[in-house]
């Protein structure tokens, strides 16, 4: 049988910082959900990963938020950062139009890698708005809280004295910028960069990188450093 850690504690300072959201009966009830699913199914990522996103990226430290929906659904595919698979693992059609878009907006080789890491060490918070899922089924985690949580952490960023880049790519993501301080933080939009959108404006050709660096320059804050090689 599986034993699950039924007191999942948040990495570092987000530990202190989400304290009242983690001690709430919705959340306590999606741990218990997880754990049971843990036990009938596979589960990506790994309970280690579940949290990785905010354990690279401390709160304090946070300049940039992309925002993802829910994890990779495959094997080897995610591990707790949005749009980032493990080393050796092939990137998905999404991350592959990002660094199509990275090569033209940067100028930046197209990573032999898809491994996002280097981005989360210099404060790119990578999180996905759903933090788990069923192996092989897509939004099956949807809806059982973590929608919640990842709202909190939002708005933690959002009362935050420090500003934060939020790039929120795509209709899913654009919905949050209510949940932003736009008098205080930054929030660009750009169009998802999954390959199968079908109408509207396309990923391709947004230039959000520049878009990023360039409003962290406003705030008075270096820029992101997008090279993966």
């Amino acid at each position: 049988m599986y034993h699950g850690n039924n007191n999942w504690t948040l990495p570092g300072s987000w530990a202190s910082v989400l304290a009242q959201e983690t001690g709430k009966e919705y959340f306590n009830a999606l741990i218990e959900f997880v754990n049971q699913e843990r036990e009938t199914s596979t589960v990506f990522p790994t309970e280690e990963d579940v949290f990785k996103a905010l354990d690279l990226t401390p709160f304090e430290q946070v300049r940039v938020v992309i925002l993802g929906q829910d994890p990779y659904h495959d094997e080897g595919q995610g591990h707790g950062l949005c749009f980032s698979v493990q080393p050796g693992v092939k990137p998905p059609p999404s991350l592959a139009n990002i660094f199509k878009e990275l090569k033209a907006d940067q100028g930046h080789d197209i990573p032999s890698h898809g491994h996002l890491i280097r981005w989360a060490e210099q404060g790119v918070l990578l999180l996905n708005t759903v933090l788990t899922v069923r192996a092989h089924t897509p939004g099956s985690h949807k809806n059982k809280g973590w929608e919640k949580f990842t709202d909190a952490v939002i708005r933690a960023l959002s009362e935050r004295y420090e500003p934060v880049v939020f790039a929120l790519w795509g209709d899913f993501a654009k919905k949050k910028a209510s949940l932003i301080d736009e008098d205080r933080h930054r929030v660009l939009l750009a169009p998802h960069p999954s390959p199968i959108v079908a109408k509207g404006p396309k990923f391709l050709g947004s230039r959000p990188f520049t878009a990023i660096n360039d409003a962290l320059a406003e705030l008075g804050s270096p820029g992101i450093d997008w090279n993966l090689d």
